[in-house]
C-alpha cells in the first residue's frame, strides 16, 4: 500500500491497472474499518493508497462500486475455499458445516475485511445492498435443502431457512462489531446446533455441539493454495493406517451413509466391538462423520467421509494398487 508502482514502463497496462485496483481495495478496507463507511471519502481511499482520484474513477464508478468490489472479492475467496474443501456429494449437514466453517475461518483470518463486508456493507448504497441480498438468498437456498432431510424437515417452511440465515448473520455481526478476540470458529458447534434443530431434532443438535472444531487452514486468503501434489494427506493422520483401515475408508467412500455392520462385512471384520472402536477413532481423527442417530434412538449409524477422509482414502487406494502391481 505504500510507495510507487515500480517500473511502470515495463508493465502491461492491464497489470498496472490490477496493481492499482488492489492498492485501492486494500486502502478502502483500512479506511472503512477505521472510520466507518458513511464517514469514508474517495479522497481518503486514494490518499491511503497513493493512487490518483482519476485512477480511482477509471476503475470504480463511485465509492459504492468500490465497496461492492470488496464484497465480491471476499465472496470469491470464501467460495474458492469451499470448492477446495470437496463438499460436493456429502450429506446436507456436512455441506452446511463445511461452508459455515469456511466463512468463520475467513472472518478470523481477515477480521477487517469481514467487518467491512458484514457490518459496514449494511450502510452501503443500492448496489451493495442488492449484492448482499443475492448472497443471503444463496445461503437461504442451501439451508432450505434441510427440508428434505426427514419427517421433521418436511414440517418446516422456506421461511425457516430465511430465519436461520438471519439469526446466524446477526450473531456474526454482533461479534465482529464488538471486535471480540475470541475466534469466530468457536461458534461453529452452536450455530450448527441452531441450524439443524428444526430439520433434524435435538439429537442432531447434541451431536453438532459435541464435535471438535477443525483446524483452520494455514494458507492465507491472499496466497495461492498449495497444489494437492505438494502435500501428503497421510502425514496429517497420527495413526498407523493398515490395509484393513483402507478397506473401511474405501467402503464408506463408495457407500456414504453405510452402517457399522455393513462396513464390518465389507472389511472382513467379524468383531462388532472392533469395528465400533475403529470407526470411533477415525471420527476423532476427522476422517469420518456419523450422520445417523446411532444408539441415541436405537437406529443404525450412518458413516460418511470428511474432505480429509476422501483424500486419505484415495491415497490409500493408490498405495494398495501400487503394492499389488509391484507384487
Amino acid at each position: 500500500m505504500t510507495g510507487r508502482i515500480p517500473s511502470r514502463a515495463g508493465l502491461p497496462a492491464a497489470e498496472v491497472a490490477e496493481i492499482q485496483r488492489s492498492r485501492l481495495l486494500a486502502a478502502a478496507v483500512a479506511v472503512i474499518d477505521e472510520c466507518g463507511y458513511t464517514q469514508t471519502s474517495v479522497g481518503q481511499i486514494t490518499s491511503r493508497a497513493r493512487v490518483s482520484r482519476r485512477t480511482f474513477y477509471e476503475l470504480f464508478e463511485n465509492r459504492d462500486a468500490c465497496l461492492a468490489a470488496l464484497l465480491e472479492d471476499a465472496v470469491a475467496v470464501v467460495g474458492g475455499e469451499i470448492a477446495r474443501a470437496g463438499l460436493d456429494g456429502l450429506p446436507w449437514r456436512e455441506r452446511v458445516r463445511g461452508g459455515l466453517f469456511a466463512i468463520l475461518a475467513f472472518c478470523d483470518r481477515e477480521p477487517a475485511l469481514a467487518r467491512v463486508c458484514v457490518v459496514q456493507a449494511l450502510r452501503g448504497g443500492p448496489t451493495v445492498l442488492a449484492r448482499r441480498e443475492e448472497i443471503l438468498a444463496r445461503l437461504v437456498a442451501v439451508l432450505d435443502q434441510g427440508r428434505g432431510e426427514g419427517s421433521r424437515g418436511g414440517e418446516c417452511t422456506p421461511l425457516m431457512a430465511e430465519g436461520l440465515v438471519g439469526a446466524a448473520f446477526a450473531i456474526l455481526y454482533a461479534r465482529l462489531l464488538r471486535r471480540e478476540c475470541r475466534p469466530r470458529t468457536d461458534l461453529l458447534g452452536e450455530l450448527m446446533g441452531m441450524i439443524v434443530l428444526p430439520y433434524l431434532g435435538p439429537a442432531a443438535v447434541r451431536r453438532e455441539q459435541g464435535r471438535p472444531v477443525p483446524v483452520p487452514p494455514r494458507t492465507q486468503s491472499n496466497a495461492p493454495a498449495p497444489p494437492q501434489s505438494a502435500r501428503d494427506p497421510l502425514q496429517e493422520v497420527p495413526m498407523r493406517l493398515t490395509y484393513r483401515t483402507a478397506r473401511v475408508l474405501g467402503c464408506i467412500a463408495e457407500r456414504p451413509g453405510v452402517s457399522n455392520r455393513a462396513v464390518a462385512n465389507w472389511a472382513g471384520i467379524s468383531d462388532q466391538g472392533q469395528i465400533s472402536k475403529l470407526l470411533a477413532r477415525l471420527e476423532r481423527l476427522g476422517l469420518t462423520v456419523n450422520t445417523g442417530e446411532g444408539h441415541t434412538k436405537g437406529e443404525p449409524n450412518a458413516w460418511s467421509l470428511t474432505p480429509l477422509g476422501h483424500e486419505v482414502a484415495q491415497r490409500l487406494g493408490t498405495n494398495i494398487h501400487d503394492q499389488k502391481a509391484a507384487a
